[in-house]
């Protein structure tokens, strides 16, 4: 086993990363690629010893036990080798070096700062020895900022290209625009403020998904959706649904469809009044329909319309407030979290960031995980959130 293992797991852990220094100095990350570089080893090994039908004389027991330590100590050595880098050096293992020239920089975190003028740092392309000065100084850097004038960024940036070096130039103007990277057009260059929509592929995956759990949970909650309504209309006259406004994908306006939950006199369709747990426009059904969040599953016929997904963003009412201000008006990134398809449940919302906002700082945390979603989705997120908003559900103070 040791055999066929190390080698594979030298091969593997090459490929996928996990022995750079900058992986290895981060123990969550570590241990991730670590873990499933072994898993995938396991997988192999097996496959090979079947498929050449080989006689391991290895029991189960001992394999699945191996396996099994073998992970623990792979992960346990992962997490305190990124603990002693830390402590070692103390702070990040990355040597991130500010160079200061004819600007100010508040000094923050562990970087080493230069300024150009003491250290006689200047960039001149056509000084062979000032080359050679500034490539001495920075040989030891993983990481160099440099923050200068406008007009001297360019030379700045034409000298850091010839250094085995990551260089960046500080270019507060750009941070307006949000820049995600860049791209050329027409042989310009340009700079990409967002990422557009997911792939085909990624597409057909997610809507795969939605569908295939829409559909299943429509089914099951076929019944309990009768018992419900018929509940509903024992409580209080009106409609059995309660249709709002909200922001769906694109920025454009949908009607999101739930159990109606308030008395129907006194429906806030703008949403302009947050609800509290002793509202007194909540009826009797309608507080513990909200309590458990069985008031949110009539979304589902909003997925199979392809107006909502089953994992995105919480969609909003148009007169949605955190405090006294409208969403929007608390952080424009607002309107970023709707380039993707609003869903039922969320990256936000299995954090615990949800319920009313009564301050403007509780949009920051939901808006935060909202952005993360979009940036780094993959298919096996939705199913962590999916698995994890059951758990959520679970809990008896689920949000109203």
């Amino acid at each position: 086993m040791a055999a066929a293992g190390l080698p594979l797991l030298l091969v593997v852990g090459l490929n996928t990363k996990c022995y750079s220094f900058s992986e290895i100095s981060n123990g969550y990350k570590s241990a991730s690629r670590i873990f499933w570089a072994v898993i995938l080893i396991f997988s192999l090994i097996l496959f090979i010893s079947l498929y050449m039908r080989a006689n391991m004389n290895l029991s189960r027991a001992v394999f699945g036990l191996g396996s099994i330590f073998a992970l623990v100590i792979l992960i346990a050595s992962r997490f305190a080798f990124a603990s002693f880098v830390h402590r070692l050096r103390g702070g990040p293992p990355v040597s991130e070096v500010v160079i200061l020239e004819g600007a100010s920089w508040p000094r923050r975190g562990n970087a080493f700062v230069i300024n150009a003028e003491q250290a006689g740092l200047i960039p001149d392309v056509n000084d062979p020895d000032m080359l050679d000065r500034i490539g001495r100084t920075l040989r030891n850097a993983d990481r160099v900022i440099v923050v200068c004038e406008e007009a001297r960024r360019a030379q700045w940036a034409f000298v850091l290209k010839g250094i085995s070096v990551k260089g960046e130039i500080l270019a507060p103007e750009i941070e307006k625009l949000g820049p995600l990277g860049t791209s050329h057009f027409d042989d310009a260059q340009t700079v990409v403020v967002s990422i557009g929509r997911l792939s085909l592929h990624n597409r057909i995956l997610k809507r795969a998904l939605d569908l295939t759990v829409a559909m299943i949970a429509f089914l099951l909650l076929l019944i309990p959706f009768v018992i419900i309504a018929v509940a509903i209309k024992l409580d209080s006259p009106g409609s059995v649904f309660f249709r709002q406004v909200r922001i769906g994908e694109n920025n454009r306006h949908f009607r999101v469809i739930k159990f109606r939950s308030m008395r129907t006199d006194r429906l806030d369709h703008n949403a302009s009044r947050l609800t509290a747990r002793d509202d007194d426009r909540v009826t009797r059904v309608g507080r513990f329909i909200r309590k458990t969040s069985i008031d949110e599953l009539p979304q589902v016929i909003n997925v199979l319309r392809g107006e909502m997904s089953i994992v995105g963003p919480r969609p909003h009412a148009l007169g949605a407030l955190a405090g006294e201000s409208l969403y929007w008006e608390v952080d424009a990134r607002y309107w970023h979290r709707h380039a993707v398809k609003p869903g039922i449940t969320g990256l936000a919302q299995v954090r615990g960031f949800r319920g009313s906002t009564f301050q403007r700082s509780d949009l920051a945390d939901r808006l935060q995980a909202d952005l993360e979603y979009i940036e780094s989705w993959t298919i096996w997120r939705d199913i962590a959130i999916i698995l994890a908003t059951f758990h959520v559900i679970a809990k008896r103070d689920a949000a109203f």
